[in-house]
């Protein structure tokens, strides 16, 4: 059995997936399993993927579901990984030929530490940029929320996870939503696990006009009840940054509107009273542009 498996949602990404699929062939170490969740495509993805596990040069798992969203992929996808460590790929991106080995070294290093859920790494563009930025602190060892969140840490890393762990946090699904941020299950683990912090690069994104990212905002408008789970997760937790709770109180209003709750409901169902109707005002003027300007 592999050590780490790299899982990889697909939904309609049969013209990417062929440059991750390179990537896994060119990595230095092979001890990995290459799982990929087809989210319901129909360009040619499963037929894609027969032929590569056809030329049997790398494991690959394939598993196939109706569309229901990147969350959804993952949570059937990590309910089947046995391996010791999962590590989740976007279709869209592929990884540097060492990625793997620096994986597993780090992992080597540290696995023997109590109280961890995995390890975060950086992500790079094609031209060698960092995604934000780096740690302060290379190997820093601290929780998702004292690090990214309250340390201003923004945009996306590279996280790899205790399979044992991550499996007790399936991201949480509303009927009807497509979308769920990931750090809604970074977050819940945040308090009880801390991670490892690393300064080395082991994924390569070049964020596409229709990727998630890039229409991230009218999916979150689509799926409020998920947003508004997002926010209080960070509302309710003690740690989190006053900065971050104001923009959390928010958006708390904001995707509670578009859930269709009044005021009267969002007031009661929030703990930190004050803060919501010190935010109530700008709250509601934006919900009101963003209802213009997305949903028109």
């Amino acid at each position: 059995m592999s050590l780490l498996t790299i899982i990889t949602p697909a939904y309609n990404r049969a013209g990417f997936l062929p440059k991750l699929y390179e990537s896994l062939l060119r990595q230095t170490s092979q001890n990995f399993t290459w799982l990929v969740v087809d989210d319901g495509s129909s360009d040619g993805t499963s037929e894609l993927i027969r032929r590569y596990r056809q030329e049997n040069k790398i494991p690959i798992l394939y598993e196939r579901q109706e569309n229901a969203g990147k969350h959804v992929a993952l949570n059937r996808g990590i309910a089947m990984i046995e391996s010791e460590l999962t590590y989740i790929v976007d279709s869209d991106d592929y990884l540097p030929e060492d990625a793997v080995a620096v994986i597993l070294s780090c992992h080597e290093k540290y696995k023997d530490r109590p109280n961890l859920c995995g390890y975060s790494f950086l992500r790079c563009h094609s031209d060698g940029r960092v995604n934000t930025a780096y740690f302060p602190e290379d190997g820093k060892i601290d929780t998702y929320l004292h690090v990214r969140i309250n340390g201003n840490i923004g945009g996306d890393k590279a996280e790899v996870f205790y399979t044992d762990i991550l499996k007790q946090y399936p991201f949480p699904v509303f009927a009807g939503e497509k979308y769920m941020p990931e750090d809604v299950v970074w977050m819940q683990m945040s308090g009880p696990y801390q991670m490892v912090h690393i300064n080395k690069n082991v994924y390569i994104c070049d964020y596409l006009e229709d990727g998630l990212t890039n229409t991230g905002r009218r999916m979150k408008i689509h799926s409020p009840r998920g947003m508004m789970l997002r926010s209080k997760i960070y509302l309710e937790n003690a740690q989190t940054c006053f900065k971050v709770k104001v923009k959390m109180m928010v958006l708390y209003i904001i995707y509670g509107y578009f859930a269709g709750y009044d005021g009267k409901r969002l007031f009661a169902e929030i703990p930190n009273k004050l803060l919501y109707l010190v935010c109530y005002l700008p709250s509601f003027f934006l919900y009101g542009n963003w209802k213009r300007k997305y949903r028109e």
